[in-house]
C-alpha cells in the first residue's frame, strides 16, 4: 500500500539494547587481547556478528506498508486536542513501535511530541494516541513524523521519517459560552429569542399597569393614579441595541501566562462569553485589539447567528512582545464611536509609566462612553506577598510583591474616581464578574 506521505528517510538503526551489549563486550575483547595476543580477530568476529544480528533483526521486523497521523482541524485553546498515529507493518513479529511528532510549540512544549504504539488485535495495525494541550492560539502546523519499530530480539530497528503536512487551527476558549449555567441563565431569563417586559427595571417607559402589592414604590405615577381614582405604575423595558465594544491590550504584559494560558486568552474568552449575553439582549458588539498600534477593529454584530465573525476576529488577536500605546489606540477606537457606547478595556500593567499614560488615555474616552476596566488577579503575586518569609531573599520578594501589589491598587482607585468601573478577579471568575457587570450596567440604563 503506497504511503500517503512523502518519505524522506528510511534506514535500519541500532537499538538501545545494541549499544548496550557493544558496551558490555568492549571490556571482554580487551581481556581477551591481553589474555591471548593471538586471539584478537576474536573481536572484530564479534562485532561482526552482533552487526548482521542487528541487520537481520531490523528486517525480521517487518516493512511498513501505510501511515497516518490523525490530528483534528480545530480544537480550543487550553482544551485538550487527541492525536493518533496508525501504521500498518507487514508481519506480526515486530515487537516494539514508538513515533515522534515535530509540531509547532503552541500544540506542545518544545515542538515534540513522542508516543508508544500498541497493536490493535482487531484490526492488525499499530496505533498510539497522546493529547496536547494548546497554550496559544492560531494555526499550528504539524510537519514531521518519525516511527521506528524494532524486531523480536529488540537490538534492530527500522526507521522512517516522513513529511506531514496537516494544520491544526486554535480558536479561542468557549467553554463558558457552552456552560450549562449560562446557558440555563439564558433560557429561563428575558435574554431569548422572545423579548419580555422587565417590571420594574430599565429606564425605557413602556406602560402604566395596575399597581400590585409589592412593586417599587418609586414606580407608581401620581397624576395617572389621581386621573383614575386608582394606583397606577409605570413599566420600563431595559433598553436594548446599545453598542458593546471589547478592547484588548495584546502587549507584553497582557502575553504572559496565567493558569497555564497567556492573559490575553483568558480575557478573550470572558468577552466572547460576555459578548454572547451581549447579542441575546439585542445590543451590538465588536472587538478592538492593540498594542504598539491598533491591531484589529471588527465590524459591529447584531446578530448571535453571527456570533461565529467575532470568535475568527478574536482568533486573529497576535501576541506582541512590545508595550502598548493606549494614546494611539483608545484614541482611534473613540473616533470610531459615532454614539456613546460600553466600552470594556482588557488589559495589565506592570511599571507606573505605562499605568499613568494608560489613567491618562482612559480618562479622556470616559467623557463620552461608559467604560469597564478588566484585569486578572494575580494570585501568584498574593501568595508571595502572604507567605511567611524563611530568609531575607524571601523577605526581599514578599516586599517587592507588595509594593506591585500596593501599586495595582492605586492604579484601580484612581480609575474607579474618574469614572470607570474596575473589575480584578481571577482568571476562573473573571467571565461570570464581568457578565453580571454587564447585565447591571444594562438595567441600569447607563449605557444609552
Amino acid at each position: 500500500m503506497k504511503l500517503p506521505f512523502a518519505s524522506t528517510g528510511s534506514g535500519i538503526v541500532p537499538t538501545v539494547r545494541a549499544a548496550l551489549l557493544v558496551a558490555l563486550a568492549a571490556p571482554l575483547a580487551l581481556v581477551v587481547a591481553a589474555a591471548a595476543p593471538g586471539a584478537w580477530i576474536a573481536a572484530p568476529a564479534l562485532g561482526l556478528t552482533l552487526l548482521v544480528l542487528v541487520i537481520i533483526d531490523a528486517l525480521v521486523a517487518g516493512k511498513l506498508m501505510d501511515l497516518r497521523v490523525l490530528a483534528p482541524s480545530d480544537c480550543e485553546v487550553g482544551d485538550a486536542a487527541k492525536i493518533v498515529v496508525l501504521a500498518d507493518i507487514a508481519g506480526r513479529i515486530t515487537s516494539r513501535v514508538e513515533a515522534s511528532l515535530m509540531l509547532d510549540p503552541r500544540l506542545a512544549p518544545g515542538g515534540r511530541l513522542d508516543l508508544a504504539l500498541g497493536r490493535d488485535p482487531a484490526s492488525e495495525t499499530w496505533q498510539g494516541t497522546a493529547e496536547v494541550t494548546p497554550k496559544r492560539r492560531g494555526t499550528g502546523e504539524i510537519t514531521r513524523v518519525w516511527l521506528r519499530w524494532q524486531g523480536p530480539l529488540g537490538i534492530g530497528a527500522r526507521q522512517r521519517m516522513v513529511d506531514l503536512d496537516q494544520a491544526v487551527r486554535v480558536w479561542p476558549n468557549l467553554a463558558i459560552v457552552r456552560s450549562p449555567a449560562l446557558q440555563a441563565f439564558l433560557k429561563d431569563s428575558n435574554f431569548g429569542h422572545i423579548a419580555r417586559r422587565i417590571r420594574g427595571e430599565g429606564t425605557q417607559f413602556e406602560a402604566l399597569a395596575e399597581y400590585q402589592s409589592g412593586m417599587d414604590r418609586r414606580r407608581i405615577d401620581w397624576k395617572a393614579s389621581a386621573r383614575h381614582a386608582h394606583l397606577y405604575a409605570k413599566e420600563y423595558e431595559v433598553e436594548r441595541n446599545n453598542q458593546i465594544v471589547f478592547a484588548f491590550d495584546c502587549g507584553q504584559a497582557m502575553c504572559e501566562p496565567i493558569g497555564g494560558m497567556a492573559r490575553i486568552d483568558r480575557a478573550v474568552s470572558a468577552a466572547l462569553a460576555t459578548a454572547y449575553v451581549a447579542l441575546k439582549g439585542g445590543d451590538r458588539v465588536a472587538l478592538f485589539g492593540f498594542a504598539a498600534r491598533p491591531e484589529l477593529a471588527s465590524p459591529f454584530i447584531s446578530d448571535t447567528r453571527d456570533f461565529h465573525r467575532l470568535q475568527s476576529a478574536a482568533a486573529g488577536l497576535d501576541y506582541h512582545a512590545q508595550e502598548p500605546n493606549f494614546t494611539l489606540a483608545l484614541a482611534t477606537l473613540a473616533g470610531r464611536l459615532a454614539r456613546r457606547s460600553l466600552v470594556v478595556i482588557f488589559s495589565d500593567f506592570t511599571d507606573p509609566t505605562s499605568a499613568e499614560l494608560m489613567v491618562e488615555s482612559v480618562s479622556r474616552l470616559v467623557s463620552r462612553h461608559l467604560v469597564i476596566f478588566v484585569t486578572l488577579a494575580d494570585e501568584e503575586l498574593e501568595d508571595i506577598a502572604a507567605a511567611e518569609p524563611a530568609g531575607m531573599p524571601e523577605l526581599a520578594m514578599a516586599v517587592s510583591a507588595d509594593g506591585l501589589l500596593r501599586q495595582r491598587a492605586l492604579v484601580q482607585q484612581r480609575l474607579r474616581q474618574i469614572g470607570v468601573e474596575v473589575i480584578e478577579a481571577p482568571y476562573s471568575q473573571v467571565g461570570t464578574r464581568l457578565i453580571d457587570a454587564y447585565l447591571a450596567v444594562k438595567r441600569s440604563g447607563r449605557i444609552g
